[in-house]
């Protein structure tokens, strides 16, 4: 078996328009269960919520997330981040991809050439989630 490490994003209540969003980003196979379909929750005001989605790309990428129950504690911070990276072949995958995250979102910094001669970008998406893309190139 090969170990894998995955983004798991946490969101309150909105889980499955972030994940319908990043299928259309990523394309590729996107399944999600319902805490009432998995029988976890006898609350019924969260039936319809998320408890596993997982999106798996044709690229390669595996995208998990989840809906954060009423009883347990959400707190959205900005100390983490989801990067993706590739070789200048990956330019148009890569670049395609920062400016559909763009969409409703803030950039916050451009996909240009960065002194270390990679092309560079940071983008917070329309969820709050912060994507940093990088493209190696050669050396400025």
């Amino acid at each position: 078996m090969t170990s894998r490490l995955n983004p798991y994003l946490g969101f309150r209540d909105n889980a499955r328009e972030a994940m319908d969003f990043y299928h259309s980003v990523f394309g590729g196979e996107l399944t999600s269960s319902t805490f009432a379909e998995m029988q976890a929750s006898e609350d019924d005001t969260e039936s319809g919520k998320i408890m596993h989605s997982q999106l798996v790309t044709p690229s390669g990428y595996t995208l998990m997330a989840a809906d954060t129950p009423n009883s347990m504690e959400f707190s959205p911070t900005s100390n983490h981040s989801v990067s993706l990276s590739g070789d200048s072949s990956d330019q148009a995958e890569l670049s395609g991809y920062f400016e559909k995250l763009s969409a409703g979102g803030t950039v916050a910094l451009p996909l240009e050439k960065a002194p270390w001669g990679d092309y560079f970008g940071m983008v917070i998406d329309r969820f709050g989630v912060q994507w940093l893309v990088n493209i190696g190139g050669s050396p400025a």
